[in-house]
């Protein structure tokens, strides 16, 4: 349930960005026409460090047949409510955000470029044999392809170092409620939304965010590989006329 909850809460400006995600330029179509082609497979990333590293949670032994479970003693917890309050969580949501505006920024003023590499090209065609024009094609359609592929490599990228600082987060949040239960003498918690109504002594909300916040103040991301631009090709010299026929 906690790895739902939280899931849901860190995707969604994921996908509402995604849906403002412009469709990949492609010449000699209208803009939005173009779609990526097939990802590579994804090739998994070093993990974000916590501050403090979690620990796996023991096994219990299940009970022999015959014999009846304890009597419960319940706990309740409002996850999007600890989400709201932790200072990771909404560490890694706003980095991961600025890197997403950042990725779709790149992406538009690439696009922007090809554009304009294209409109140059058709100014400069009468003024080219037909080989020039072939290879300032290939030149461009080659860019446009390596810069798809790159594009596609972040987004990847990106979406791994989200799930990654997720599931760090998930594992202290995890740690923490054992924690807290345990000192409550708590042996079953039970997520606030699927409660219609319980007395405030059963909340362990507010204690479990402040443990949170004390296990786990910040995940330690890698550093933002777009900070620093990637070198650009250089710009193909603009051919001589070529020289008119003779009859």
């Amino acid at each position: 349930m906690i790895r739902l909850v939280l899931a849901a809460l860190l995707a969604f400006p994921m996908m509402a960005a995604a849906q403002n995600q412009p469709g990949w330029f492609v010449p000699g179509q209208p803009q939005g026409q173009g779609q990526p082609q097939g990802q590579r497979p994804a090739q998994p990333a070093q993990p974000a460090q916590a501050q403090r590293p979690a620990q796996p949670a023991q096994a219990v032994a299940p009970l022999p047949p015959g014999t009846p479970p304890p009597a419960a003693v319940i706990g309740v917890v409002d996850v999007p409510e600890i989400q709201r309050v932790s200072t990771a969580f909404n560490q890694v949501r706003q980095e991961i955000e600025r890197r997403r505006a950042k990725l779709n920024e790149d992406v538009q003023n690439e696009q922007q470029r090809w554009r304009e590499e294209q409109q140059r090209l058709g100014n400069e065609r009468g003024a080219l044999s037909p080989e020039q024009l072939r290879n300032r094609e290939r030149t461009l359609q080659d860019q446009i392809t390596d810069g798809q592929r790159i594009f596609r490599d972040r987004a990847r990228d990106l979406e791994q170092l989200a799930q990654q600082a997720l599931r760090e987060i998930e594992q202290a949040l995890a740690i923490v409620i054992r924690q807290v239960a345990a000192s409550r003498n708590i042996n079953l918690v039970l997520p606030r939304p699927l409660i219609i109504y319980n007395d405030p002594a059963f909340d362990m909300t507010e204690e479990v965010a402040v443990q949170l916040n004390r296990m786990i103040s910040a995940v330690n991301l890698p550093p933002d590989p777009s900070a620093a631009p990637p070198p650009r090709p250089a710009a193909t010299p603009a051919p001589a006329p070529a020289a008119p026929r003779r009859n």
